[in-house]
């Protein structure tokens, strides 16, 4: 399968929680996307690994996305050696996306921190003709993604570009609901956390409109680019 977009998150429902909304611009424009989740969410506070596998697939349908995988890497302890390495690299050169989304390398769950780390590297891994993976006893072929972008989780940066996801807004939003263990529902005996309190939706949707007034439009995402960005056109640029 050869796809456009590969968005890599953590967990089951950081995807939908930070670039949701771009994912579903993309499928919308035609594009290929997929999803990769690194681990179960097996620690999550709230949930179990079915609860979540069968969110997952929910959210997937809701955004229309071509494939999702599940590395199954251990919650909590996502290193960055190199049996990990392979494993994403096997994912990439088998997908073959243009452009990686992953996320920010400073954030608050350690997790995120390293699953950016996991990611950069196996990017940059998979381009190599000398690290060597193979599926089904086949060997692949070397494959790097021409470029990375960050998305924001929990710390803000200063974002490179914003993605006016305004159409997609409530389709997004549809997205992360299908994640019922994770957000509030007063009928849950499960501890509170920060997502499950009835504030984090508005706080949600908050941010995204604070984004978007940044490009003059009802929601944005933003995303960080780590290199130059290249403008062959100055009319194309949006004020």
């Amino acid at each position: 399968m050869k796809l456009d977009l590969l968005a890599i998150g953590a967990h089951p429902d950081d995807v939908e929680l930070t670039c949701g909304g771009t994912i579903i611009k993309l499928v919308k424009q035609g594009r290929s996307v997929g999803i990769v989740d690194l681990t179960e969410g097996e620690l999550g506070t709230r949930g179990d690994r079915k609860t979540r596998a069968r969110e997952a697939a929910q959210a997937a349908g809701v955004m229309g996305v071509a494939v999702r995988e599940n590395l199954k890497l251990p919650d909590g302890n996502i290193e960055s050696h190199m049996d990990n390495r392979l494993r994403l690299v096997r994912a990439i050169r088998a997908l073959q996306p243009d452009i990686l989304l992953f996320p920010y390398p400073i954030d608050r769950h350690p997790d995120h921190e390293r699953a950016h780390l996991l990611c950069r590297e196996a990017w940059f891994s998979a381009g190599l003709q000398k690290v060597r993976t193979t599926v089904r006893g086949r060997s692949q072929d070397p494959f790097r993604p021409r470029a990375y972008y960050h998305y924001m989780q929990w710390y803000e940066f200063v974002p490179s570009f914003i993605v006016d996801v305004s159409e997609e807004f409530e389709q997004r939003m549809e997205a992360m609901r299908a994640y019922r263990s994770q957000f509030f529902d007063p009928a849950s005996r499960e501890r509170e956390t920060v997502l499950s309190t009835p504030e984090f939706l508005q706080m949600t949707r908050t941010r995204l409109e604070y984004y978007g007034d940044r490009i003059g439009k009802k929601y944005g995402e933003p995303f960080f680019s780590p290199a130059s960005l290249e403008v062959k056109d100055l009319f194309t640029l949006s004020t």
